[in-house]
C-alpha cells in the first residue's frame, strides 16, 4: 500500500510513522508513506497556502490552488483508490471501515487546518471524509496518523501474528475481553483458572462471554 499525505506541518508527522508497527511495516516494504509539504505548491514566494474566508468571519482556509496542484500531480504518477479528507465532520472512523480501507492500494490523505479547505476541493477531488471523533483537533495530521496506524496494522504479514489483528476490539462488534500473563499470582490476585486449563474450546467459551459482558457493561451501543 502507498499512503500520500498532504499537509501545511509535515514535521507533525515524521515520529509517529518512524515508530513500531507502521516502521516495521515500511522496513518490511509492506506499506510506502510520503508525507507533502502543501507549500511547495504555495501561490507565492512568501510561502503562503491559506486566506480569508469569503462573506467574513474568523480564520483562514486553505486555498484550493496548492491542493489541487499536489492532487494532480500524484494522480499523473499512479491511480489512487481514494482521496480522503480528515475532517470533524466526516463519517466517524470505526473498525469496519479500516478494514474496508486497508484493502486499498493506493490513498491520498489530506489533512484539513485553519478553518479547514476550500469547499471546492471536497467537490472536485475528495472521495471519503472522514473523523477520528466527536471533537476538534488543530489540524489533521494527528487524524491521518490514527488512521494510518488503523489501516496499516491490517495488512497482511505486518503483524507478527496475522489473527492478533482479527481478535481485536471491533473486529466482531465486541469488546476484546481480559487478558493475562504472568505471574499466575499477584498480591493475591489470581489469573482465571480457566485460562490456565489449556482447554481450548472452554477459553474460547469463556472469552467470548467476557468480551460480551463488557460490552454489554461499557459499550452496550455496539450490540445493537
Amino acid at each position: 500500500m502507498r499512503i500520500d499525505i498532504l499537509t501545511c506541518l509535515p514535521e507533525l508527522l515524521v515520529s509517529p510513522f518512524s515508530h513500531s508497527i507502521v516502521k516495521r511495516a515500511q522496513d518490511k516494504r509492506l506499506a510506502e508513506i510520503q508525507v507533502h509539504d502543501l507549500r511547495q505548491h504555495a501561490i507565492n514566494k512568501h510561502g503562503q497556502i491559506d486566506d480569508y474566508v469569503f462573506g467574513g468571519g474568523a480564520g483562514m482556509v486553505l486555498r484550493v490552488e496548492p491542493i489541487a496542484a499536489w492532487i494532480d500531480e500524484l494522480q499523473a504518477q499512479r491511480p489512487y483508490d481514494a482521496i480522503i479528507y480528515l475532517t470533524p465532520d466526516g463519517e466517524t472512523l470505526r473498525q469496519p471501515l479500516a478494514n474496508r480501507l486497508s484493502l486499498f492500494r493506493n490513498i491520498i490523505m489530506l489533512c484539513g487546518h485553519y478553518k479547514g479547505i476550500d469547499e471546492r476541493i471536497r467537490q472536485t477531488y475528495i472521495t471519503h471524509e472522514i473523523s477520528v471523533g466527536d471533537y476538534v483537533l488543530s489540524g489533521g495530521e494527528l487524524g491521518a496518523a490514527i488512521l494510518v496506524d488503523a489501516v496499516v496494522r491490517l495488512l497482511p504479514g505486518v503483524l507478527g501474528n496475522e489473527e492478533s489483528a482479527l481478535s481485536d476490539s471491533f473486529q466482531d462488534d465486541l469488546l476484546a475481553p481480559p487478558v493475562y500473563t504472568r505471574p499466575a499470582e499477584w498480591r493475591g490476585q489470581a489469573v482465571p483458572e480457566i485460562l490456565l486449563s489449556g482447554n481450548t474450546p472452554k477459553i474460547e467459551e469463556w472469552r467470548h462471554e467476557q468480551a460480551l459482558a463488557r460490552t454489554q457493561a461499557r459499550r452496550p451501543d455496539l450490540l445493537s
